[in-house]
């Protein structure tokens, strides 16, 4: 399914990333939160069917050395269809001329990301605040 891509949240509406957000279940994310993190964000791509927003991502650079790539999110009801591949095609032609992109997939997305060109990391470090989150992610 082919979508059309802005790298604009001028015109964004919250409450529809909220629901696509729960749509696979992440429902902490409230409106003032996700405006937040977007607006945040130096790079963003929208995803949207007619008018209607089916997916986004954001990334976080300095512009030259380093990127990092944060919720790629599509509606449940637009999944296996393409757009997600089309956002991190976006995102990373944004980040073209940066040396090196990182991102972390959720649990039983990594063969997504690994299509996409990325690899598992030798010295990958994090620290999460968040118990749960922590006893996912870290080893």
């Amino acid at each position: 399914m082919k979508v059309s891509l802005s790298n604009c949240i001028e015109d964004v509406e919250w409450s529809r990333m909220k629901e696509i957000y729960c749509s696979v279940g992440w429902k902490k994310h409230d409106e003032e939160k996700i405006k937040k993190v977007f607006q945040s964000s130096n790079v963003v791509a929208i995803a949207y069917d007619k008018n209607k927003i089916t997916g986004f991502g954001r990334a976080l650079s300095d512009g030259v050395f380093n990127a990092a790539i944060y919720d790629v999110v599509v509606d449940e009801h637009y999944q296996n269809k393409g757009i997600g591949q089309q956002i991190i095609e976006n995102l990373l032609a944004q980040l073209k001329n940066v040396s090196c992109v990182h991102l972390v997939s959720t649990s039983g997305n990594e063969e997504f990301y690994r299509k996409a060109g990325f690899r598992k990391m030798k010295t990958g470090m994090a620290r999460y605040l968040n118990l749960s989150l922590a006893k996912e992610y870290l080893e």
